[in-house]
């Protein structure tokens, strides 16, 4: 059992808590390049704070505080101009570093005051990678975004899907290293749900839970394996801090605050060799439902899905002084420990784990695969991880896998 101290720690994400200082040290995913090429603005609440994002009329990206200086009104329905955010109350303006560049009234009545040079919202710098907007809430400077390797991939379709789900962040995490769960949650529950039809789901016999340089294997032995397959030898991979990357998706557990969390899926499917894209764009993004919009009840044929369930069951904010840990979840108390050794990283001033810093070194960063990349395990038309997949995105992901049921395409000779 964790303690009520211990607990609260985990689960706090506000400025000035342990975790919350923690967490503003990583890049946070929070919205879809293509969300601001259909509307430069949103609102966004990220860790407890209340904001907005914009992309003005020159391409640059900005992340506000929500509520103009002036007379706190609600900048997320602000004027996008040619550089930065007005707000539509008075005109003040803002530039992407919060700084106030035009106040028309002032200006106008009393230029000598400069007064607005004296006004500065909060502002966070924002990175566009792979097809996703990021953002850093932390002390500058501010580290790199990481490269990782999948975002180099181009041979495929990416989809970008957001949830938000009314429960914590850690309790999507812990779930990150907590291989055993797939046996029942993933299989056998869905076993259940058809019917009992097919055969019983293979039982785990061994686990095994190790860290790494960017976060922690886990690894499995089911019924059936030998110690050679690569979900022995290799693992998936929980990724410090807050995300989970098995294979060709990753799946980010972003803190909206402390009851809510925002799941933003990376998901990468490849064409298979010998056979062209079809289409012409490559990256897409949909939100997923949680719920069924006949029945009101949570929406459970999904991988994700079943995730958010079972998450969600633990509450907002999941007690851990009331759990029974057993020898499964090994790797959870590893990871626990991490986060709580790495909070003391930051408390006293230094960089924590996976801080990238140095361009050189922050290109195309490796990370474990138990399978060839870009070869679906399962070749099924469905996509598994989450409902609500949008009718255009599902027909290029339908002829995505079909070309891996084709025969490769023999180049011309001339």
């Amino acid at each position: 059992m964790a303690s009520h101290e211990a607990n609260e720690k985990f689960v706090r994400v506000g400025p000035g808590t342990p975790m919350g200082e923690l967490m503003r040290r990583y890049w946070q995913p929070i919205a879809a390049v293509g969300e601001l090429d259909a509307q430069p603005l949103k609102p966004v609440r990220l860790m407890g704070e209340d904001l907005v994002l914009y992309k003005d009329h020159s391409g640059t990206y900005g992340l506000l505080e929500l509520h103009c200086a002036h007379r706190r009104a609600d900048l997320s329905y602000g004027i996008v101009e040619a550089h930065g955010l007005r707000c539509n109350y008075h005109g003040w303006l803002y530039d992407e570093s919060g700084q106030c560049i035009a106040q028309p009234f002032e200006d106008l009545a009393h230029p000598e005051l400069h007064f607005k040079e004296r006004i500065k919202l909060q502002a966070y710098p924002v990175e566009a990678k792979s097809g996703l907007l990021w953002a850093y809430l932390g002390p500058s400077p501010a580290p790199l975004v990481p490269d990782w390797e999948p975002f180099s991939w181009e041979d495929g379709l990416v989809q970008l899907v957001f949830t938000e789900v009314p429960c914590n962040w850690f309790q999507g995490q812990e779930n990150s290293i907590d291989p055993v769960h797939f046996e029942w949650l993933h299989t056998y529950w869905s076993r259940e749900m058809r019917g009992r039809d097919g055969p019983e789901p293979p039982t785990h016999l061994k686990v095994g839970f190790d860290e790494f340089e960017y976060g922690f294997h886990y690894r499995r032995i089911l019924e059936g394996m030998t110690e050679d397959n690569p979900l022995w030898t290799i693992g998936r991979t929980c990724l410090w801090p807050n995300a989970l990357m098995t294979g060709d998706h990753f799946e980010w557990r972003v803190p909206i605050d402390d009851d809510h969390m925002l799941s933003v899926g990376w998901f990468f499917d490849a064409v298979a060799p010998g056979h062209e894209f079809p289409g012409e764009k490559r990256i897409f993004h949909w939100r997923s439902p949680l719920t069924d919009a006949g029945t009101g009840r949570w929406i459970q044929s999904h991988v994700m899905n079943q995730d958010f369930i079972a998450w969600v069951g633990q509450g907002q904010l999941a007690d851990r002084t009331k759990e029974h840990l057993a020898a499964s979840d090994a790797g959870i108390i590893m990871m626990r420990r991490k986060f709580e050794e790495q909070m003391e990283v930051v408390a006293r001033g230094e960089d924590p784990k996976c801080t990238f810093r140095d361009p050189a070194t922050n290109q195309r960063l490796p990370l474990p695969r138990a399978q060839q990349r870009g070869v679906p395990a399962i070749v099924e038309p469905r996509f598994p991880f989450l409902a609500g997949i949008p009718p255009e995105v599902e027909e290029i992901y339908r002829k995505v896998r079909a070309t891996w049921n084709e025969p490769m395409v023999e180049p011309t000779r001339v």
